[in-house]
């Protein structure tokens, strides 16, 4: 078999699914270290060679996440070597082939953080999209890619085309974050480029804004202010918030974006304050039939 061209044309296959420039780069980058490190034809690939495979990355030190993300990839490979091109070979990334993950609940900002970080934030392009995070809930790959079209200021609404699984979402304005786009928008030079936030001075000036660059500034802004925050933490602080003021689960799952609700469910774990509310509702009425 000749690897190249399967490789070549498997980056078109995921391209016709429509996958994010993002996914396509990181399973090429996969399947190029997986074949390099073989040292064997890619259809004589066993359950054994995958296992050494694994040991190879936990040797590099990588994180489970990480390493499950390769098994991700080259397992998808092997499915589309079956399925697409009817390669006469088996699998041979079980399913059973996954790093058990420890997940962190949801890290969020306190209520009296979000004005000291904003304080700092003097910018009115880096204040426009931190704002939209913390409103919004859109995650920093989502406020690099926004274009003007997806604008809707009249109607306080913002379309987020192809954000993560290529899904699309109509999200809305608070009055604070739109009023920071519209001063964002007031300086904001020219351009016949279509992205919304542009890259203001530099060699790169007029291009657009990268993900990169976005993290940095974030990170700027948390130095000043004494704070340790990072640019999703602004995502899952406007969904605390929102479950705290009593939100429909299923409403917040729409605007995150979240495929399932009980990634949703998630937050309900770091809510305190609703939970609270919860306790002191019901145990109120217990007491009240139940007085000693």
């Amino acid at each position: 078999m000749a690897i190249i061209d399967a490789i070549i044309n498997y980056r078109r296959f995921l391209k016709r699914r429509n996958c994010s420039r993002c996914t396509l780069r990181n399973y090429m980058n996969t399947l190029k270290h997986f074949v390099i490190w073989l040292c064997e034809p890619i259809e004589e690939v066993c359950s054994r060679s995958v296992l050494a495979f694994i040991d190879h990355l936990l040797d590099r030190r990588l994180s489970p996440k990480t390493i499950n993300c390769y098994l991700d990839g080259i397992r998808g490979f092997y499915d589309y070597l079956i399925h697409e091109e009817n390669v006469p070979i088996v699998n041979p990334v079980k399913r059973g082939y996954v790093l058990k993950l420890s997940r962190p609940l949801p890290r969020y900002l306190r209520d009296e953080e979000i004005p000291r970080l904003f304080a700092e934030i003097d910018h009115k392009r880096d204040r426009a999209i931190f704002m939209l995070m913390l409103r919004c809930g859109l995650r920093v790959e989502e406020a690099a890619q926004l274009t003007l079209s997806a604008l809707d200021l009249p109607r306080s609404q913002l379309f987020v085309y192809h954000g993560k699984g290529a899904k699309d979402r109509m999200v809305y304005l608070s009055h604070d974050a739109q009023q920071a786009l519209v001063e964002y928008l007031r300086v904001r030079a020219f351009s016949r480029v279509k992205r919304l936030f542009l890259v203001d001075k530099g060699r790169c000036k007029g291009n657009p804004v990268s993900v990169r660059a976005i993290q940095k500034r974030m990170e700027h802004y948390a130095r000043k202010a004494g704070l340790k925050v990072s640019c999703h933490q602004l995502r899952h602080t406007m969904a605390t918030q929102l479950l705290n003021a009593d939100a429909d689960l299923v409403t917040i799952q729409d605007l995150l974006g979240h495929s399932r609700i009980k990634t949703t469910q998630r937050y309900c774990q770091v809510s305190n304050l609703k939970v609270q509310r919860d306790y002191q509702k019901a145990i109120a009425q217990v007491m009240e039939r139940h007085a000693l």
